[in-house]
């Protein structure tokens, strides 16, 4: 069915064809005072009044200025009125001055037509804009609501969306609404009004108002709120016991509940609870301009992350290695649209193959390599034992090996605060990676050197896709113990060390990240619910399974008993000791772990670890759930 004309536009049509006349015999009447001359002058002024009549109508059109909802005029439209009427004086300036010197009329005055444009701009933008004073007054007495019912609403910004709130609120008062006010971190917004309603305070003052005024509801009506804005609304409305809700985005704004399908895009800094780490850019330039860098797991989350913060310094060439070859495509694609000018060379291989990696090293001449390729999924690798110990083991002992071989200068390996007294497999098998890569160090002087850090949020497989996805669903949270506590950093952040690390190691060092507090888990689940703009218990639940025998509940950066000294960068330490910690021969050690895991031997593979890594304890420690928050 075809849409019926805007009748309304009709009248403003009329409207103006009314208005140019008026325009016209005005300006004429403002200039020539309604004196002799003004007569004289009256055939140029049935002719610019014939001409504007046809020419002003049709670039109107053209412009769009009978296409509009007049009852949403705003800046953006005030310019379109003026532009279209500046096209259109000019046009018609021009046909004028042509008709006068080819003696059509007698005699023009030019400042009638600068004064036709100035009234012509007056006159039809003073009659749309007169359309929205009228809608926006019908607008607010249309609806009358029951004021006894109308809940008191505390807006918190004091922006764009914060006034658009208070204007969907006086335009729909059945929504049973009133704004109380303003709360805004800008002290220049202070007691400024918007739409007559005061901004009160700042977000600081949230309690004292809460305590001083009735407020029924407290709206967060900034989208792109940081985590620490709402953690602090969140927590001072639950101490007021006063409901809050955030806004996801712009269309969102009013409705009381937001759907699960349509969540806040959470910052993932937003879940720190601490600042996120810098690094400190000098260091880095000299490491890794004009080289040829290569990284193994290069399709990885952190890969493709250290590879986009490697681009950045402009190496000579830089080599993504990787195994799965989606991945490594996916993040080629990435890296050639943000980087163009870059050298990149894409290698499907994988690091258990050490003719293959060879191959490489001769063909490419790396100079500094960062390796990140490892199985790193804690229940999964409890199911396939073997696969952890030849990837994450027999593949570091290839790429050192190699490395070795052709005289690389800088190898940092990616490693994990699961392998401190390690209780799994993963953790094992990385500790005995970081003894490959130290012990290399040792025997060479080269600046090999072992990066260890935390969980990563964001990272494939990590705790927060984990929840989103629960939460996508509608819940509920599965955690396995409210005390569980976790180390967490943003994938940028370990990034950053690792570059750091890069830049520093002068060969054998183990590096770890002040990482701040460890956050409980269910602290970081309300979070996400919250910032995702919804309640916890009451949109999203959280179940708590049990914790398992022997499972964590608090983690380790280093093993008790060793020091760690502070470094340039003020967030990352070096442990000392950790040669303490090697296993004496760690070569005949990982050949006799080659051999128990091609015979399939999970129990020999297992014990080994126990009896020579300090601190282990995977036997006694049940596998893991495949789903598990670890």
């Amino acid at each position: 069915m075809r849409n019926r004309p805007n009748l309304r536009n009709k009248y403003v049509l009329l409207g103006d064809l009314f208005l140019i006349t008026v325009s016209i015999l005005g300006s004429y009447a403002l200039r020539l005072e309604l004196g002799a001359q003004f007569f004289q002058y009256l055939p140029s002024a049935y002719w610019m009044l014939g001409i504007s009549l046809i020419i002003k109508p049709v670039i109107y059109y053209i412009f769009g200025l009978y296409r509009r909802m007049w009852m949403y005029a705003s800046i953006q439209e005030l310019k379109l009125i003026i532009t279209a009427v500046t096209a259109a004086s000019a046009i018609v300036a021009v046909l004028m001055i042509s008709f006068l010197s080819l003696g059509l009329f007698v005699g023009l005055p030019r400042t009638v037509l600068a004064l036709d444009w100035i009234l012509s701009i007056l006159l039809v933008g003073g009659l749309r804009f007169s359309l929205r004073v009228i809608s926006d007054n019908l607008a607010v007495g249309s609806a009358p609501s029951k004021a006894g019912n109308n809940k008191r609403i505390l807006i918190i910004g004091a922006g764009d969306a914060g006034a658009l709130v208070v204007r969907e609120m006086q335009k729909n008062p059945q929504m049973n609404q009133t704004p109380i006010g303003f709360l805004d971190d800008n002290p220049g917004k202070l007691h400024q009004q918007i739409y007559g309603f005061p901004v009160i305070g700042n977000i600081n003052d949230l309690s004292m108002v809460l305590e001083n005024n009735q407020i029924d509801e407290v709206l967060i009506a900034i989208p792109s709120a940081p985590g620490r804005v709402v953690r602090l609304v969140a927590d001072v409305c639950r101490v007021k016991n006063t409901p809050f809700r955030t806004m996801p985005g712009i269309y969102e704004l009013l409705g009381g509940t937001v759907s699960v399908s349509r969540l806040r895009e959470v910052d993932i800094a937003d879940l720190l609870r601490r600042q996120p780490a810098h690094m400190h850019d000098e260091l880095i330039g000299a490491t890794l301009s004009g080289k040829t860098v290569l990284v193994t797991g290069a399709g990885g989350s952190i890969g493709k992350e250290l590879c986009r913060q490697i681009a950045r310094w402009g190496p000579a060439e830089l080599i993504l290695v990787g195994h799965g070859e989606n991945s490594v495509f996916e993040a080629v694609l990435d890296l050639k649209e943000s980087f163009p000018g870059l050298t990149l060379t894409p290698i499907i291989a994988d690091m258990r193959d050490k003719a293959r990696l060879s191959n490489i090293f001769n063909r490419h001449q790396p100079e500094v390599v960062f390796h990140t390729a490892a199985h790193k999924h804690v229940p999964l690798m409890e199911l396939n034992t073997e696969e952890a110990v030849t990837n994450n083991i027999k593949g570091t002992k290839n790429l050192v090996e190699v490395a070795e071989g052709h005289q690389i200068e800088r190898l940092v390996m990616i490693s994990t605060d699961k392998a401190i007294r390690p209780k799994n497999v993963m953790g094992a098998t990385k500790r005995i990676a970081e003894m490959l890569v130290l012990s290399a160090a040792k025997r060479t002087g080269r600046a090999y050197c072992v990066v260890r850090f935390g969980n990563v949020l964001g990272s494939r497989g990590s705790v927060v896709p984990i929840f989103k996805r629960q939460i996508a669903k509608g819940g509920p949270i599965t955690i396995t113990h409210p005390d569980m506590k976790r180390y967490f950093m943003t994938i940028p952040e370990a990034v950053y060390l690792v570059l750091q690390a890069a830049s520093m190691g002068k060969g054998g060092e183990t590096f770890v990240l002040n990482m701040g507090d460890q956050v409980k888990i269910v602290d970081l689940a309300e979070d996400l619910i919250r910032l995702s703009g919804l309640e916890p218990g009451r949109d999203i639940d959280i179940v708590f399974t049990g914790a398992r025998p022997g499972e964590k509940l608090s983690e380790d950066l280093w093993d008790e008993g060793f020091t760690f000294h502070r470094t340039e960068h003020p967030d990352i330490y070096h442990l000392a000791g950790q040669e303490e910690l090697m296993i004496e021969d760690i070569d005949s050690f990982v050949r006799n772990l080659m051999e128990m895991a091609k015979e399939g031997d999970i129990s020999g593979l297992i014990t080994a670890f126990d009896e020579n890594i300090a601190g282990a304890q995977v036997r006694i420690t049940p596998p893991e759930d495949i789903t598990s928050i670890n």
